[in-house]
């Protein structure tokens, strides 16, 4: 690896985000060059690790070292019972998912450069963007659960940011009902919700491991045996997964993803493809090898909560899927369809990464149905940027995302028509783009471990999913012209310049190619397997693993869910020739049914009208009975009085409060060596 690699991936975008405005006082141009070399050097530098986790070590300061490979800087949190470090890991998972982020986060910048040009606040787009990507870096490269849960926070911070990016909430950015300004706090205080549930697990975890690094944690597994007498393994593990829960948009905390498109479409891609959503799929991808060794160790005495918690996980994931799916059969918007099936897709990693717990008993299964879950992350990273830049490259030239406002554009974008359609067909698993064969082995893991309930729940969600994506492209590109573009924007309707279009290129073709680089993959990953988890793993080759997915009896399957999908959408919204409208008016319960998952199974309705119109209504209720009226003049006089207090010693001089963060701090320091002394 190139010198200092592992730290230079996340330090680099974090550096070069705060100094934007001083490139901005020098050149634009320089501004924006900087912005895009930062993620193109985290991702050089990110690459370069590829070849020491091949060989299964690295050399460090002129020593090998074996992997997975720590390499801390300092104790920071120093305790009695031990040190919590700041450092990062090498080891397979934690490359895959740097190169991931780098490169896929270097073509969005790229493309960002023509999609961005004379946004008036173009500044604060790049600060946050490097923002995002550091954050994201440090999240995934991170050598134990705090300093990744800084990772976590900081892509949650900048997420939020970059959601409400056009905060003045002009109407033309409005998601549905919601302005951006509320789309952005929508994601952050759903996401929240997920993570203080990550974080009371990361608090318990250290409290019965006294330490949160992963690899101290996998070669003790103590731990796991002390939550289990407890009767609080599965319970600790449940509340770990709702981080990914929230972060990957699953049910029930699936709700903010579809407003997260009322930011800049960049962003959209961002945030969808390889970074943020991906975050829940890594952890639960991380701890996956660590209770397998805790597994491997203690057995019985943790095989119940194991399996209560991958259960909860498979089907969840399972769930969500097709749930997703559902909404996205109907939505009126190019990037919610898109949205929905992010949150689709994510649903088949989670699902299968449950059911590899499921399979410890079996290593070959274990091992088939983790790399499926792998192998449809890094498909779905192509193919899912080069759907949401294609869209991008749409509203472009149309100025809407609405599917209304599209039709006929297949005449004048003939470019994005085509980089979209293999985007579309990769979505759909239809052979031989890359989500086929990633699909495949989703689909062949859960036949040949029998989660045949799981099998088939995916197999209709895979229809589903070859419905819309079809629909989206008709809607988009066939039929009429509509007479408002015709006549006011005819001349403008064209495909983007180079900057946008050579991202989307580099995309269609690892899209198209993805396969090759899929037993790359495992290859990649035989360290964790065979040097960590102790397993005995063959290597696959192209035309062996191609040739297994071709012959495989489940390649029926596929064909019938591709014609079940693809037939009803192809006469609705390709050729029209059957009014999909007229349907809905002839017939009650298509009407009914598409009510249902338009209004998104009343779940975002039901959310709002409990959490935010319940909220509401208790907050008007003090104001008007405690703070203006008073239901009792002692209880009035009480409230008064306490407010008064506050209110006096919140004085808003900056040294005033540094010396309440100071007396906070000397406490907080006193409550950590009493609790040190008493541990």
């Amino acid at each position: 690896m190139l010198p200092y690699a592992p730290w230079l991936i996340w330090v680099i975008p974090f550096i070069f985000a705060f100094l934007h405005p001083i490139f901005e006082k020098i050149s634009h141009k320089l501004r924006d060059f900087m912005a895009v070399l930062a993620v193109f050097l985290s991702a050089i530098f990110a690459a370069s690790m590829i070849p020491d986790v091949l060989r299964g070590y690295a050399i460090i300061n002129g020593v090998k070292m074996e992997l997975p490979i720590d390499l801390k800087i300092e104790n920071w949190i120093p305790i009695p019972k031990g040190a919590i470090e700041v450092g990062v890991l090498v080891d397979p998972l934690s490359v895959f998912m740097a190169n991931i982020v780098g490169w896929i986060s270097f073509l969005i910048m790229v493309y960002s450069i023509e999609y961005m040009h004379g946004d008036e606040s173009i500044t604060r787009y790049w600060m946050l963007m490097n923002f995002f990507v550091g954050s994201m870096q440090l999240l995934v490269i991170a050598d134990n659960l705090l300093v990744m849960f800084f990772g976590w926070e900081g892509v949650g911070f900048a997420s939020y940011a970059l959601i409400g990016y056009y905060y003045k909430d002009e109407e033309k950015y409005w998601i549905g009902p919601y302005p951006p300004s509320h789309c952005g706090m929508k994601a952050f205080v759903v996401t929240r919700a997920g993570d203080i549930g990550l974080l009371a697990a990361i608090v318990i975890i250290y409290l019965y491991s006294g330490t949160l690094n992963f690899t101290a944690l996998s070669s003790d597994v103590s731990w796991m045996a002390s939550l289990a007498k407890n009767g609080l393994l599965a319970i600790t593990l449940i509340l770990l997964f709702l981080g990914p829960i929230g972060k990957s948009a699953q049910f029930p905390l699936h709700i903010w993803l579809p407003e997260a498109m009322a930011g800049p479409t960049t962003v959209s891609a961002l945030i969808h493809a390889a970074t943020m959503v991906k975050a829940g799929v890594y952890l639960i991808a991380r701890i996956i090898p660590i209770l397998y060794i805790g597994y491997s160790a203690l057995g019985e005495l943790v095989h119940h909560d194991l399996i209560i918690f991958f259960l909860v996980v498979a089907w969840i994931g399972g769930f969500t899927a097709f749930l997703a799916a559902s909404m996205g059969m109907v939505a009126d918007q190019i990037k919610k369809v898109l949205a929905y099936s992010t949150i689709s897709q994510l649903g088949y990693m989670i699902s299968i990464l449950g059911v590899s717990g499921l399979l410890m008993e079996e290593s070959h299964l274990f091992v088939e149905s983790y790399m499926a879950g792998i192998l449809h992350l890094y498909s779905h990273a192509f193919f899912k940027a080069l759907l949401f830049l294609s869209a991008g490259c749409v509203g472009h030239a149309i100025g809407s995302y609405l599917l209304k406002d599209a039709g006929g554009l297949k005449k004048y974008l003939p470019k994005t028509y085509f980089v979209m359609l293999i985007g579309l067909l990769a979505l759909s698993g239809v052979p031989p783009f890359n989500g086929f064969f990633s699909k495949d082995s989703i689909l062949h893991s859960l036949y040949v471990s029998k989660e045949y309930p799981l099998m088939i729940l995916l197999a209709i969600t895979a229809i589903l999913t070859v419905f819309y994506s079809f629909r989206l492209l008709g809607l988009t590109f066939f039929g009429e012209l509509k007479v408002k573009h015709h006549s006011e924007h005819h001349e403008h309707l064209h495909d983007p310049g180079p900057y946008m279009m050579y991202p989307l290129y580099i995309l269609s073709i690892m899209t198209i190619i993805g396969v090759v680089f899929m037993p790359f993959l495992h290859e990649l990953f035989h360290p964790l397997f065979h040097g960590v988890l102790k397993l005995e793993v063959e290597s696959i080759h192209l035309p062996e693993f191609i040739a297994t997915t071709f012959l495989s009896p489940l390649i029926l399957l596929t064909v019938v869910i591709i014609i079940l999908g693809l037939y009803p959408s192809y006469l609705l919204y390709i050729t029209y020739k059957i009014d999909y409208k007229s349907l809905t008016e002839r017939f009650t319960l298509l009407r009914v049914l598409w009510k249902f998952l338009y209004e998104r199974w009343f779940i975002n309705t039901l959310y709002y009208k409990i959490f935010v119109n319940g909220f509401l209504f208790i907050s008007r209720g003090i104001f008007k009975y405690i703070e203006c009226n008073g239901s009792g003049s002692f209880l009035k006089s009480v409230y008064t009085d306490f407010s008064d207090a506050v209110r006096r010693i919140q004085t808003g001089y900056f040294r005033v409060n540094i010396i309440y963060v100071l007396i906070g701090f000397l406490i907080l320091i006193i409550i950590t060596l009493m609790l040190g002394g008493a541990i």
